[in-house]
């Protein structure tokens, strides 16, 4: 495979398939299901919709962690995966609490940002939940040739990015990545 290129084929009449990592990140789940599998091993609701919907999508699951909220572990996991995958999409961690760190850990290693993504996210959500939609710190970017997106750990809010933007848009920001 050359530099640059995607994991996967872009024959004209198929829809295109990416490789894809889910990165669950859950203190207390880590603490009390340690290094599983599945989401479903952990009663992961918001992994298991990412995965889901995912494959209903047509994309394939490569990866699938269960890690816990410290920026180390999170830079160490997301450094692992760049480049061999073509989308990193994480959950949890991305609130005001003071364990809530995932946007510390990722940020600084985007690149490209997409500021369109986590303002878009929180329009969205407003229509859901009202104000509350402020707290969230959800963003999307570039890493090298890799799509990140850090969503939040509610199940409500995972299906809403997934399903609103990051699916309908997946093949068309990828497009972008590798032609430049």
């Amino acid at each position: 495979m050359e530099s640059g290129e995607l994991r996967h084929s872009h024959r004209a009449d198929e829809t295109t398939s990416y490789d894809c990592a889910v990165i669950s990140i859950s203190t207390s789940k880590f603490e009390k299901f340690g290094n599983v599998k599945k989401p479903e091993e952990a009663q992961d609701d918001s992994g298991r919709i990412i995965i889901e919907l995912l494959q209903d999508a047509g994309h394939t699951l490569e990866f699938y962690y269960l890690i816990s909220d410290e920026i180390p572990q999170i830079r160490r996991k997301v450094h692992r995966l760049i480049n061999r995958v073509d989308v990193i999409i994480s959950t949890g961690g991305t609130g005001l609490a003071p364990r809530d760190v995932t946007i510390e850990a990722v940020q600084s290693l985007i690149q490209k940002e997409m500021p369109g993504f986590g303002e878009l996210f929180r329009v969205m959500s407003y229509e859901q939940v009202g104000s509350a939609a402020i707290l969230t710190r959800a963003i999307g970017g570039i890493i090298e040739r890799t799509v990140v997106f850090c969503l939040p750990g509610s199940p409500k809010a995972v299906k809403l990015a997934m399903e609103r933007l990051i699916l309908p848009e997946l093949h068309h920001i990828l497009k972008h990545v590798v032609e430049n």
